[in-house]
């Protein structure tokens, strides 16, 4: 499933191929765009997204000098998405080598001082999290001010549905997870 969507489709269908960010205002990203909905039930969890060719960079932040806790801005501009090709999110192992422990984070560590990475699921469909639409915070791992994604999917549909992974802290990127396997894109 995950590698349909690692090959450019969503919900079984090929994307269009858009090599650049897409202008929201053209005709043929409007075609392209998709709602998000929760495979359980149906709900759209989206307003329409357009699809972006990567999850651009976060943008710098310097979050020590902020005055007020909270998010970085945001990864993906409203009203795009782009599929994750890396691991993201829970579980966290042990790596042989020190290294980012999932896209766009840092280094992280555990208790006994050996370096961790994801192995958690790729494919997943990232968003600003500003355009997700009626999600409840299920839970959140230790953070000084949000949501960090260590602790696997933190957000779930109205139906109860765990359905995405938000991140939120102020030290990380500001970004919403859809689960492949929990969320299908329908054309709009």
């Amino acid at each position: 499933m995950h590698e349909q969507r690692d090959q450019g489709q969503v919900d079984g269908e090929e994307n269009r191929g858009h090599t650049a960010p897409a202008d929201v205002t053209d005709a043929s990203a409007k075609a392209d765009a998709v709602v998000f909905v929760c495979a359980t039930c149906g709900v759209p969890l989206t307003g329409p997204l357009t699809r972006l060719p990567a999850v651009p960079e976060a943008p710098f932040y310097a979050w020590w000098d902020a005055d007020e806790p909270g998010p970085s801005p945001a990864t993906v501009p409203s009203g795009h998405y782009a599929v994750e090709t890396e691991p993201y999110g829970a579980p966290l192992v042990v790596a042989d080598v020190p290294g980012p422990v999932m896209p766009r984070h840092g280094v992280h560590y555990n208790a006994d001082g050996k370096p961790l990475v994801s192995k958690g699921p790729r494919g997943n469909f990232v968003i600003n999290p500003d355009d997700a639409r009626g999600l409840e915070l299920r839970h959140a791992s230790a953070a000084c001010c949000g949501a960090t994604p260590n602790g696997g999917m933190n957000q779930r549909c109205a139906c109860g549905t765990l359905v995405a992974t938000l991140c939120s802290d102020c030290c990380l990127p500001y970004e919403l997870h859809l689960s492949a396997d929990h969320v299908r894109a329908v054309h709009t």
